[in-house]
């Protein structure tokens, strides 16, 4: 994987827990950054690659588990590995189901450590993978016209140029032409391809009825 821009962001208020991992994560090839709080960190610059945050539960000032609802809040791309001192099931069960990639017991082993960066780390490429997409085709969406948008919600629906014609009080030769100033606009030849991109933008076939 590609490491530019990528960034483990490590965030726990023991000073030896910092300065162990953060050179551990280091000789491992990785880019570390190291915050002593959740509001240290949160005034950070929002990171726009990948990454993931290694993050303490029992933290002071805002917990772990409260910058973790915050961080869902911005709807940010950062997948979460919670490390403790104090297990505690509830607290674990409530991180993962909060979509937390791992929930670590100190002392935990290096290796287990290295295998829930690396799956944080290619989520979070998915996660940015799917972001880009899914705003490259809102922003050809945008493009439209009322009119075009309005053939558009119908053409998910799988109605035919005479159904939806008929839905528009419009002619069949017109929904034809408004179909093709859509696949212009889109860069597409086909009426699949316009679908695709619409479920790419978030369209599915029960936004219109």
């Amino acid at each position: 994987m590609n490491k530019t821009c990528e960034i483990i962001f490590l965030i726990d208020d023991d000073e030896s827990v910092r300065s162990s991992l953060s050179l551990f994560l280091q000789l491992e090839g990785h880019t570390v950054e190291s915050y002593e709080s959740a509001e240290e960190f949160l005034q950070r610059p929002i990171h726009k690659g990948t990454g993931c945050i290694i993050l303490d539960v029992n933290l002071s000032g805002k917990s772990g588990l409260e910058l973790q609802e915050e961080l869902i809040s911005r709807s940010s791309h950062l997948p979460i590995i919670f490390i403790t001192g104090y297990a505690n099931i509830h607290m674990s069960v409530h991180a993962l189901k909060q979509g937390a990639v791992n929930y670590l017991e100190k002392p935990f082993e290096e290796e287990e450590l290295l295998h829930s960066v690396a799956e944080a780390l290619a989520l979070s490429h998915q996660i940015l993978t799917e972001n880009e997409v899914l705003q490259k085709a809102r922003q050809l969406i945008k493009k439209l016209t009322p009119k075009e948008y309005e053939v558009l919600t119908y053409l998910i629906t799988g109605l035919l140029n005479k159904q939806i014609a008929d839905k528009l009080n419009i002619v069949e030769h017109t929904v034809k032409i408004h179909k093709r100033s859509i696949c212009e606009k889109f860069g597409v030849k086909s009426v699949p391809e316009i679908i695709h991109i619409a479920y790419q933008a978030g369209f599915r076939s029960s936004d219109k009825s």
